[in-house]
């Protein structure tokens, strides 16, 4: 049985947590604690307890938070919320810490209260959105505050409340020698558990109804050590009116965030109780003993408002345990998180005369009789718990064992033969028959365990799926139901098939059965029929011609196949293939033999793959990716490089090709065979180059004679002549030394022609 009130006890001290604590985002268990954010930036993480909580007599609870570790960014936010929100919806993050509106963020859903514990302090001003602050910080921060904020949905609301500067003094602030701050620790800091160490935190916050109006009085004292063995426990807001009528239920959560500063950010040891316990009652109880039962059947009750007095405002029953005898049942614990639990122990218990079972429903409970002790009482004893986690001190509970018919054989009439499955095709029917050793006051049949009005015959024609019983009472009201008989109308399994289906190597045929989700040919026939043959289960594993298909499957317990689903496959007829070549963009170059590729080079890759490839993906070998056709790069570093063509046609075939690419050369250096000095073409004789920061070019004649030389980049060249005269056509030698980008030494000679 879920829990449905109060007390509330979560410790987060294990790796699971109550089926009712729901936590997200970046929240997490981590070593005893939930950690609703980690020391990085950007983090938001919350919790809620996902059960409602009467606010009739207002919450108490206590909790310890853990912030630390980080440079103090942003905070913790306790919230309310109202039970009825259909969908939980977090806050806004950042300074709003999960509860307050933030920007274009709306705020908590159904928000009805929210205390934030405020490292950063954007809680308590007007940034990012939020309505009011402290009075006169605007939008100034407001660091290590803890402020209370109204109800508020979505855009509006969340108004500031009240608030106190637990680092400063003065009206809105504390007392010199109570200071602390909200964080315990700066960056490298860890979890502080232990009271009587620096950086240990508490809260208790309460909130009890307002005597004189409506809304809540509220109270927040906070247990804190800033100093080694000297733990204080201060008030922070005393009876703080909080002037909002509380909706007849709330829920309770935490969240936390980070933003451009961190903190880790961590609750344990959370209790929520009844506020105003001294106003609750105990439920009364009384003795039941006009229950009677069936012996051998399943035999369900309720204890009711008419049995036990609740006593308390909105109360109902949350818990109901039994004992075999009043000295079983323990006097209430004096530990509020013992009154929370519902002992799965005492709601089961058998007893010799039969066993007894609550259910999930409040008061709801099973009792099964055994058949030796018809004619006898039984008796056990009994508490109830209310919502508040008030009990009931024990009652006794007593019910007559009454005989039950010997049950009914429940057949297929044909043949009176037992079985436990009919299998039926559409429009078919079977007809069952109840086979009785006894007489009977009265038959009923049921399927799905519904009754079946009108039917009270000993023989039933089936014409629907479900489950068919049929039930003998004797005159004394007694019934037993007799076996299960299982009629079904086979449905055929999902297909979960693509259409169409392509065969992208055309030496290979398809295998249609890869395509059925749970293709299970034990269990069924599976049936493929086109182009003039069928295909029987795994026939289907090599399909080799393209064509229309139709597909249709038959459980093998019947003889009718479900209607087709069309199919069309598709086989390739030529290989899909992938190819490509590159250049540097406008020279040709492809690699060493031819110059080189350098790291600025802009590098054209041409597409040569087939023809009918609609998309492309380029994977350059640095990380580096593109998806045009033909696209441009420049890689940028020396390097080799494995380039991997990817396309894919229409149909989703894919192909791919890799080649290498080698940029081993910072530089390059291009020298003219000849040149002619009397043409408007070649006037000159200079390097091109690419990759050089320094260059000296000196031309010699063939026996060595000095005849020209620069060290200007810019320069034209040489143009021929010798102290101003053009010399004659012939052979001529140069030499470079220049110096490539890298550092790298360059020495180049050779020779050439003059033309003239």
């Amino acid at each position: 049985m879920a829990q449905s009130g109060f007390p509330y006890c979560e410790p987060f001290d294990s790796k699971t947590t109550k089926s009712s604590t729901i936590f997200g985002a970046d929240a997490q268990l981590v070593d005893g604690a939930l950690r609703l954010t980690n020391n990085q930036v950007d983090q938001r993480g919350y919790v809620y307890i996902d059960i409602p909580f009467s606010s009739s007599y207002g919450i108490k609870t206590s909790f310890e938070y853990f912030s630390y570790g980080g440079d103090g960014a942003d905070g913790i936010a306790f919230f309310l919320f109202d039970a009825s929100v259909p969908n939980f919806a977090i806050g806004g993050f950042g300074g709003s810490l999960g509860y307050s509106k933030r920007n274009n963020e709306p705020g908590l859903a159904g928000a009805y209260l929210g205390v934030g514990f405020d490292e950063f302090g954007n809680f308590g001003n007007t940034a990012e959105g939020k309505s009011s602050g402290f009075p006169g910080v605007g939008e100034s921060y407001v660091p290590d505050a803890i402020v209370i904020r109204g109800p508020g949905n979505g855009f509006t609301g969340y108004e500031f409340i009240s608030g106190r500067k637990t680092m400063a003094s003065g009206p809105d602030g504390l007392a010199s020698d109570q200071f602390f701050p909200i964080s315990s620790g700066g960056i490298g800091t860890q979890r502080v558990t232990d009271l009587n160490e620096p950086g240990y935190r508490k809260a208790n916050i309460s909130l009890i109804p307002n005597p004189s109006g409506i809304g809540y009085l509220i109270t927040l004292v906070m247990d804190y050590t800033v100093f080694q063995n000297i733990h204080r426990t201060i008030t922070i807001f005393q009876d703080v009116p909080f002037p909002y009528e509380a909706p007849a239920n709330l829920k309770l959560g935490f969240s936390a965030s980070t933003g451009g500063l961190t903190n880790f950010h961590e609750i344990r040891n959370l209790v929520v109780e009844v506020a105003n316990d001294e106003d609750l009652q105990n439920p009364v109880g009384s003795d039941i003993d006009d229950l009677e039962s069936c012996a051998g059947a399943d035999n369900t009750y309720y204890i009711t408002e008419e049995n036990v007095e609740l006593l308390n405002e909105n109360a109902s029953i949350s818990c109901l345990q039994f004992f075999s005898s009043l000295e079983e049942i323990e006097s209430e614990s004096g530990d509020v998180c013992e009154q929370a639990k519902c002992d799965d122990v005492n709601k089961f218990l058998v007893m010799p005369e039969g066993v007894f079972e609550a259910t999930n429903e409040p008061g709801g409970f099973l009792f099964v009789p055994n058949q030796d002790f018809v004619g006898d009482e039984v008796t056990v004893y009994y508490t109830v718990t209310d919502n508040y986690g008030k009990r009931s001190q024990g009652n006794s509970l007593s019910i007559k064992i009454l005989e039950s018919p010997p049950a009914m054989k429940l057949v297929k009439s044909e043949g009176e033969e037992l079985v436990n499955e009919i299998f039926l095709c559409g429009g078919e029917s079977v007809l069952l028959k109840g086979i009785s050793e006894v007489p009977y006051s009265k038959v009923e049949w049921r399927k799905d365990g519904v009754k079946i009005q009108g039917e009270e015959d000993f023989e039933y024609s089936a014409r629907q799926s479900g489950v068919y019983t049929i039930l003998g009472y004797n005159e004394r009201g007694c019934s037993i139901a007799s076996n299960e008989i299982k009629i079904t109308f086979p449905e055929s399994p999902e297909y979960g098939i693509e259409n169409p289906i392509v065969g992208c190597d055309p030496s290979e045929g398809v295998d249609i059965t890869s395509y059925l989700d749970g293709y299970d040919s034990e269990t069924y026939d599976y049936l493929l029929v086109g182009n003039g043959k069928s295909y029987l289960n795994d026939e289907m594993k090599n399909i080799v011609e393209s064509g229309q298909y139709e597909l249709t499957v038959k459980p093998k317990s019947v003889d009718c196949y479900a209607d087709p689903i069309q199919i069309e496959i598709i086989i390739l007829e030529e290989e899909f293939i992938a190819d490509f070549e590159f250049s540097v963009r406008g020279l040709g170059i492809t690699g060493d033999e031819d110059g080189g590729i350098f790291p600025d080079d802009p590098v054209q890759f041409e597409n040569l793959s087939d023809n009918t490839a609609v998309n492309w993906l380029w994977d350059f070998g640095d990380g580096s990716t593109s998806e045009e056709e033909n696209p441009i790069y420049v890689f940028g570093k020396k390097g080799v490089f494995d380039i991997v063509l990817t396309v894919e046609n229409e149909l989703g075939c894919t192909a791919t090709v890799t080649k290498r690419l080698s940029i081993t050369k910072s530089y390059r250096i291009m020298v003219p065979t000849g040149f002619t000095p009397l043409e408007q073409e070649n006037k000159t004789f200079v390097p091109k180059f690419k990759g050089i920061v320094s260059m000296k070019l000196s031309i010699f004649n063939v026996w060595g004679e000095f005849i020209f030389q620069t060290d200007d980049l810019n320069s034209q060249g040489w143009d021929g002549t010798l102290n101003g005269n053009l010399l004659d056509a012939g052979i001529f030698v140069y030499r470079v030394d220049a110096v490539a980008k890298d550092g790298e030494k360059v020495t180049e000679t050779g020779k050439f022609r003059l033309i003239r």
